[in-house]
């Protein structure tokens, strides 16, 4: 009679394999050699690989990123947001971002090359959204309107080539890269803050509202 595996053995395999595969990257590259040499490490099948990572190198990148997510959102835990100005906070959080994805630092080399890849490209844009995301949640920021999008947005604009930075030139070239964008930023949003970007679909709306219905009077 064959067993089911426990609730949690996804969760953990993927992790053990995950482990595996941030040792052997460095020599194997991010592809599907390393998936299956990292499934193997830990006594997997081919059938367990694809019932595991059906994606291959793919889902394992995916759970990478999202390991230096959680890593990230740990180490800012030890941190009040509410006690730094919005563009601290952003600073502050892809700052733990790249420095969580540096810990796994050949590693990171290796999976960052195959997220560039154009097939890749797709991946890498939702991974880049996921961090954002958390990176606003963790800021305190509620908009529900199309500011959320805009928001990740930007921050998905900073984090992709500021870990590329962080990954190949060093740490102080992408904290100077990240202030540069956020002050770029923040300059705009005082600029636009100051624009009425609605007055001229208004005016459009009350004119086709008058050729319609008739001007009142």
């Amino acid at each position: 009679m064959t067993q089911t595996p426990e609730p949690d053995w996804a969760d953990r395999m993927e992790q053990a394999v995950l482990d595996a595969a941030i040792a052997r990257a460095p020599v194997l590259g991010w592809n599907a050699r390393l998936v299956r040499a990292a499934c193997e490490d830990n006594g997997l099948s081919l059938g367990d690989e694809e019932l595991l990572l059906p994606n291959g190198a793919r889902d394992l990148a995916a759970l990478f990123s999202r390991r230096h997510d959680d890593r990230a959102l740990e180490a800012l835990s030890a941190v009040e947001p509410a006690s730094l100005k919005i563009r601290e906070r952003i600073a502050r959080a892809v700052s733990e971002r790249l420095e969580a994805a540096a810990a796994d630092l050949e590693a990171a080399k290796k999976c960052a090359a195959f997220l560039a890849l154009p097939v890749n490209a797709d991946l890498g844009l939702k991974l880049a959204w996921e961090g954002a995301d958390q990176i606003w949640q963790w800021s305190g920021d509620t908009a529900t309107d199309w500011n959320h999008y805009s928001k990740r947005t930007i921050v998905s604009g900073i984090l992709i080539p500021a870990l590329t930075m962080r990954l190949f030139d060093g740490k102080a070239r992408a904290d100077a890269f990240v202030a540069a964008r956020i002050e770029n930023v923040m300059t705009f949003e005082k600029w636009k803050a100051g624009k009425d970007f609605d007055a001229p679909l208004r005016k459009l709306t009350e004119a086709l509202s008058r050729v319609r219905y008739g001007a009142k009077g």
